[in-house]
């Protein structure tokens, strides 16, 4: 399985040649950017050049990139509305697309393959508007993205609209044999569970977030430092018909940079 880091660890930096020289160093063999303004801000030219340009000549490739979450640079914080692609609003809808679309522009420099896509917040319910709003999302996204060599990938969340079979009745309905999957372990454990998810998404399933947590809410741990059980997840992965990538995905506030290097390898070894 293809090992990537995520730099939602790197959230609280702005994201930068060094960071990317630690993830390589730590054993990823690529990297998922998130896309947040104030870590990397996708709207800047002269940011993007940068990273594309390590990345033109480094091993370490970009494998996806995260779609941002918020527009501005303080993660809503300051009363940003979230990118929520299927709000009631259609011109919430509209905006959210639209800023997702700036991140997408992104892989005019950099060689990015997949893009992961929440589909809503927390907050949002199950109904037939949802999967409307939902498909129009991806038709949408997919026709800018797939000019660019990128491959929309869909994240299970905890909320009752993205749970592994309505993400799956979303797919089937709309005929997106295109667009993949990016399970995330740790929602699922909150959830349905993890081998619940993995059966029920199966060979959609092109990428894996990994973190844990302790069943409750949405920790982004180190693998083990929660109630996972990494064996049988693992098991479970390694028993589908393709393997998917492996995301790190642990959270920015477990970045100690006197460690990370030594607790990224030890992860990676965990999920092998």
């Amino acid at each position: 399985m293809l090992k990537v880091l995520s730099t939602h660890l790197f959230l609280h930096h702005r994201l930068h040649p060094g960071l990317l020289e630690l993830a390589a160093r730590s054993g990823a063999q690529a990297v998922e950017i998130f896309a947040a303004r104030q870590h990397f801000d996708y709207t800047s030219r002269e940011d993007v050049n940068e990273i594309a340009e390590w990345f033109n000549s480094n091993p370490l490739q970009p494998f996806s990139m995260h779609a941002p979450l918020f527009p501005d640079r303080e993660m809503g914080r300051a009363g940003a509305p979230g990118v929520n692609v299927i709000h009631a609003e259609k011109s919430r809808r509209i905006e959210a697309m639209d800023e997702i679309k700036r991140a997408l522009e992104s892989a005019e420099r950099l060689p990015l393959r997949n893009l992961v896509v929440h589909l809503g917040e927390q907050s949002d319910s199950w109904s037939p508007r949802t999967i409307e709003h939902a498909l129009t999302a991806l038709e949408h996204l997919g026709a800018f993205a797939r000019p660019l060599g990128v491959r929309l990938l869909v994240e299970n969340l905890t909320s009752e609209s993205t749970t592994p079979e309505h993400l799956v009745t979303i797919l089937e309905m709309g005929h997106l044999n295109n667009v993949g999957v990016c399970l995330d372990l740790g929602h699922a454990h909150i959830t349905v569970g993890v081998r619940e998810a993995i059966a029920t998404l199966g060979r959609r399933i092109a990428s894996v977030h990994v973190h844990d947590n302790h069943g409750m809410r949405d920790e982004h741990l180190w693998p083990g430092d929660g109630s996972i059980d990494w064996p049988a997840a693992v098991d479970g992965l390694k028993g589908l018909a393709e393997p998917p990538a492996t995301v790190l995905e642990i959270g920015y506030n477990l970045y100690d940079p006197h460690t990370a290097a030594a607790k990224i390898e030890q992860a990676f070894a965990k999920i092998a």
